[in-house]
């Protein structure tokens, strides 16, 4: 990394700008911001390799509100992501660098979610898009969604959206924007498809690492040969030693997810499925429980997983390791993220040592092999997830905030505030998270009382 400042302040923001990088809690510049931000304010098209919990969405995020002018009614930005979940988080974190920023519209347009709101919802043109491509594609064909006045586009985790077939609606999309435009494109990994793309659509872009992030030290992989057979009590042997506070593991299919996580939960783990045939609404639960401590094992497919935000992910583990070593890195890339430790399992059958021997290729480094636990798990106690989860039969149409929420627990449900963790409001569900050994107690106590004056219906999963 050059010696440029590291501090936001030398960057000249706007005061607008600056107020929302205090909202947000920054201080200091993460390499991939202190390398790329000059240059995005400036006005230059930009490649960045930038894994998840680089700081990425900082860097495009007060790069396209910069060059925005909020009295032109129109769409200004355009943000294409993979997924549903991390369009979500990335709209969450725009609204919040844009807190200075008066009169500022943000609208996420996804998959997943009834058409007819999101018509409605640009009935009056929004500055700031974040989307999946199959989305804003289908709104761009009924022309409810007008691109001509795009000046900032951004490709987030540009390698997803192509691996999962998006390739052709990115590149229609891009051709309804302005070819002025600037475009800022991030990616955890560079396929060809990628540098193709980047060829044909960006204009002398300047291409920058987050350096020292992709290949963090303090991600420490070992490798576990083991038969085909071994494989489910293996993996809850190695969870039973190393007793992760939270653990994501990585299947290549849904049976295998299914299977795993079913095995996981006859060992007593408090582990949950993921994959992309689930209903959104049973994904969104999942992904909740997850994030808020009440699961302590995630079993997941990489599509399914892609939007998934851990701040601190002890564990990854390779159930199957994947046959493209780009995935590989993806995977390993949410443990040891923003420079916190982590470790990565991966459990190899004799069929998969040559996909063993292209990831050591890929990484230049001898790989590190251990003999599996020799441990029946049978004979363990799995440990508790921290946290359980409440569901409530009420959300925002209901008008309800976490505010409300945390009221009746710590008033009527007399629970002090260290025992309550992240609540989740969704359009008609909500979900709070409870110390797990006043879970019970929190149940009865709201199932007696109210919620802001309101009976709902509470149920613990």
């Amino acid at each position: 990394m050059s010696d440029q400042p590291t501090d936001f302040e030398s960057l000249s923001l706007s005061p607008g700008l600056q107020q929302g990088v205090e909202a947000a809690g920054y201080a200091q510049m993460t390499p991939i911001q202190a390398e790329s931000l000059p240059a995005i304010l400036a006005g230059r098209d930009v490649i960045a390799q930038a894994p998840t919990g680089s700081g990425k969405t900082a860097a495009f995020g007060l790069g396209l509100l910069h060059r925005l002018d909020p009295a032109l009614i129109r769409a200004q930005a355009l943000v294409l992501c993979p997924t549903r979940e991390l369009a979500d988080q990335v709209g969450k974190q725009l609204r919040k660098l844009a807190t200075g920023i008066p009169n500022l519209k943000v609208l996420v347009l996804t998959g997943g979610m009834p058409l007819a709101p999101q018509l409605a919802s640009l009935t009056h043109d929004p500055h700031v898009v974040v989307g999946t491509p199959g989305r804003i594609q289908e709104l761009m064909r009924k022309k409810a969604l007008h691109l001509a006045g795009v000046r900032t586009l951004v490709l987030d985790e540009a390698d997803r959206m192509l691996d999962m077939g998006f390739e052709e609606a990115i590149r229609e999309i891009i051709g309804k924007t302005p070819k002025e435009r600037q475009t800022l494109l991030f990616s955890a990994t560079f396929p060809e498809a990628i540098r193709d793309i980047g060829r044909n659509t960006m204009r002398d872009p300047l291409e920058v690492t987050a350096g020292g992030v992709t290949e963090q030290p303090a991600i420490e992989q070992t490798f576990y040969e083991v038969d085909l057979s071994r494989k489910q009590t293996t993996l809850a042997g190695l969870l039973f030693e190393q007793r992760p506070e939270s653990c994501v593991v990585f299947c290549n299919t849904r049976r295998d997810v299914d299977e795993v996580a079913e095995s996981l939960k006859h060992f007593g783990f408090t582990a949950l499925a993921l994959h992309g045939d689930m209903e959104q609404r049973d994904r969104d639960e999942v992904l909740v429980r997850f994030a808020n401590r009440s699961c302590n094992v995630l079993v997941a497919s990489d599509v399914a997983a892609r939007g998934l935000d851990i701040d601190e992910l002890a564990t990854v583990v390779n159930y199957e390791l994947p046959t493209d070593p780009d995935v590989y890195v993806h995977r390993i890339g949410r443990t040891g993220r923003a420079g916190k430790g982590g470790q990565v399992l991966s459990l190899v059958t004799p069929r998969e040592i040559s996909r063993a021997h292209v990831i050591e290729e890929r990484q230049g480094s001898p790989l590190r092999w251990k003999k599996p636990v020799a441990v029946a798990p049978a004979a363990r106690s799995a440990p508790p997830a921290a946290m359980a989860t409440l569901r409530i039969d009420a959300g925002r149409t209901d008008k309800l905030r976490p505010g409300d929420i945390l009221g009746a627990l710590t008033g009527d449900a007399g629970l002090p505030a260290s025992a309550i963790g992240k609540i989740d409001i969704f359009a008609t569900r909500s979900y709070v998270a409870i110390a797990r050994n006043q879970a019970n107690n929190a149940l009865a106590r709201l199932e007696k009382g109210r919620i802001k004056g309101k009976n709902f219906r509470v149920r613990k999963i």
